[in-house]
């Protein structure tokens, strides 16, 4: 028996040596279970940058498939048009002239409609499987906020919601259409 512990420690040794001579790309304990998915999935985007940070900033993106992803760009796009009616209630309570007042109020709508129709819409299609209609959702969404941005004569106060509203509905699109 005490022979044997010599035998132990070496194989334990080998083992241990072996397994810090693997490299990690070898392991898959070390790469996340879709980070390739995700990584393709974005490259099929018109916004890689944003499609990556947004879908790795979610703990759900790990496991998810190209439907759960595209769900989690949705929930994006519900956050985006949040941060934007807040911004425009902001506004509206610090006072505005006539033609900005109407702007607020018009766009306010628009998001609003994201909240209460293209949202919905784009959730309950990709979980019934009919990613046509999840991708009407977005593109809609991505249109409200390119019409908000026009409501304004010259400047508006809302290009960064804006643009960034109308950027997570357009790779929320881009996903949606990967499972046409």
């Amino acid at each position: 028996m005490t022979n044997s512990k010599p035998l132990i420690l070496c194989f334990f040794l080998q083992a241990i040596v072996v397994m810090v001579t693997i490299p990690a790309s070898h392991c898959r304990s070390f790469l996340p279970n879709n980070e390739n998915l995700i990584q393709s999935t974005c490259k099929r985007t018109p916004n890689y940058n944003l499609c990556l940070q947004t879908l790795k900033a979610s703990p759900g993106s790990s496991t998810a498939d190209v439907s759960g992803l595209a769900l989690i760009m949705v929930k994006a796009m519900k956050a985006k048009a949040n941060d934007a009616l807040k911004i425009i209630h902001d506004l509206q309570r610090e006072g505005a002239g006539p033609k900005q007042r109407r702007a607020l109020s018009s766009c306010a709508s628009k998001y609003k409609a994201v909240l209460i129709a293209d949202v919905p819409q784009a959730t309950e299609a990709l979980q019934k499987g009919d990613p046509k209609f999840a991708e009407d959702g977005a593109n809609d969404a991505a249109n409200e906020a390119t019409y908000c941005e026009s409501d304004f004569s010259g400047n508006s106060p809302l290009t960064k919601q804006n643009n960034a509203m109308h950027d997570v509905a357009a790779v929320t699109a881009a996903i949606v259409r990967l499972l046409l």
